[in-house]
């Protein structure tokens, strides 16, 4: 890290000068760099905080660390005591903006448009407020609105990106737009938590992890990511390391629901004792399980029989017996000889898993409404889960709603890093939709 950068960030702090974008993004660049500064910062912060005679524009600067600090409440009393110019109304936005008040943060970088700051980072800024407010196409019209160099900044292709994403648009657009806003900027957090979050909902791991930990470095950081972070961390058993990402949530948000509860869990976690080599065994099954079955060469009667059936993956013939698949139209002995020396070939058999599935005749496809039919076959990502719920669909092979009503609540708590919390998630979104897990 170049010596300038520590250097001089408390002088930047604590004594009048010029301070404006480009002051405070060499603040967030050197705590960014060198986590040591974080604590410079902090300290003249509070140097700053028990000076005497405040005048307006000091209190715009000690306004804006406080929020770089993630102070947003105090960040705004202070702010709120400064000159009324540009940065201060900027910052205001940005600071309603971290506490949800997404109407507030429009008329506030709307405020600062006015008083002189740049037009294009506030119609920026209003874009995502927009966006978080439920109102993704006003957002996209304000993004279809600009023009010229801002279309190739890191911030413009973040924030489209997400505008997409946030209208149900094109993931391949997504992520290209998440990639050009990287290459923009390679520490642009937004544009590092919009591809941690696609690699991480890819399987992704080790990639989702550095994107993870690269959007953490920045300040204010993103809570998801820190959210996101500490569970790859408990994933990896690293329970130390997911404690601090959510502590440094409360140091902000002391209330925050997600982030009390997994401090919660990876504290208790951290005192349990795991058999890692049965877990990298069942790790492994399950791998083998989600394996698709059009992965390999099957005969034409025989691929149509099994997505008639619904089978996608091993796991779902795993869940079959011979007599049903033998009461497919069409499928005959050559193709359960066929889909017999499959399995084999992965060590796995017709049935070795018929005992998980729920023998209740609701769930017998032809018994079913169509409705009833398309509700059981809503994919598991439709359901919104957290990233740790999530996880465990993925590690029981668990693809749709149907196959979730299947298990009950005992057999997701047998999923590694699946507690209580994560249980009461899934029986509220199911309850949404009118169902329930065995047993319940």
């Amino acid at each position: 890290m170049p010596e300038a950068l520590e250097s001089d960030l408390k002088p930047l702090v604590l004594f009048n000068g010029t301070f404006g974008p480009r002051e405070i993004e060499h603040i967030v660049q050197s705590i960014s760099a060198d986590f040591s500064q974080y604590r410079v910062l902090r300290d003249a912060v509070a140097e700053l905080e028990v000076q005497e005679d405040q005048s307006p524009a000091s209190n715009v600067r000690l306004g804006v660390c406080l929020y770089i600090l993630g102070r947003f409440h105090r960040a705004m009393d202070i702010l709120r005591k400064g000159d009324g110019g540009a940065l201060a109304h900027f910052y205001l936005a940005k600071c309603l903006f971290a506490l949800e008040n997404y109407l507030g943060a429009i008329d506030e970088y709307q405020l600062a448009k006015q008083a002189g700051y740049h037009a294009d980072d506030c119609a920026l800024g209003r874009a995502e407020a927009l966006r978080y407010a439920g109102r993704p196409v006003e957002a996209l019209q304000v993004l279809d609105a600009l023009s010229g160099a801002v279309e190739q900044t890191a911030e413009y292709l973040y924030q489209r990106g997400a505008t997409v994403a946030a209208i149900g648009g094109n993931p391949s657009e997504v992520v290209a737009l998440y990639e050009r806003a990287a290459e923009a900027d390679r520490n642009h957090a937004g544009a590092l938590f919009g591809l941690a979050l696609e690699n991480d909902r890819r399987g992704n791991d080790d990639t989702a992890l550095d994107l993870y930990k690269r959007a953490a470095s920045r300040f204010p950081t993103h809570v998801g990511a820190l959210l996101n972070l500490g569970l790859m961390y408990e994933d990896r058993e690293q329970y130390d390391r997911a404690a601090s990402c959510y502590q440094r949530i409360l140091d902000v948000y002391p209330n925050h629901p997600r982030a009390r509860l997994f401090l919660k869990d990876s504290q208790a976690s951290g005192e349990m004792y795991y058999d890692e080599d049965a877990q990298k065994k069942r790790d492994r099954m399950s791998q083998v399980l989600n394996i698709p079955v059009t992965d390999f060469e099957l005969s034409v009667r025989s691929r149509n029989c099994l997505q008639k059936m619904g089978v996608m993956t091993l796991g779902d013939l795993c869940r079959c017996t011979e007599q049903e698949l033998l009461s497919s139209k069409n499928f005959g002995e050559t193709s359960l000889i066929e889909i017999k020396e499959m399995l084999a070939s992965k060590g796995l058999r017709l049935g070795q898993l018929a005992q998980e599935r729920q023998v209740i005749e609701a769930f017998e496809p032809d018994s079913l409404s169509p409705d009833e039919q398309a509700l059981l076959n809503k994919p598991i990502a439709d359901l919104a889960l957290s990233v740790r719920a999530r996880k465990c669909m993925i590690r029981l092979g668990i693809n749709t709603v149907g196959e979730l009503v299947r298990h009950t609540g005992d057999e997701l708590l047998e999923c590694k890093n699946f507690g209580v919390t994560s249980l009461n998630e899934v029986r509220e979104k199911l309850a949404g939709l009118g169902l329930k897990l065995r047993g319940d």
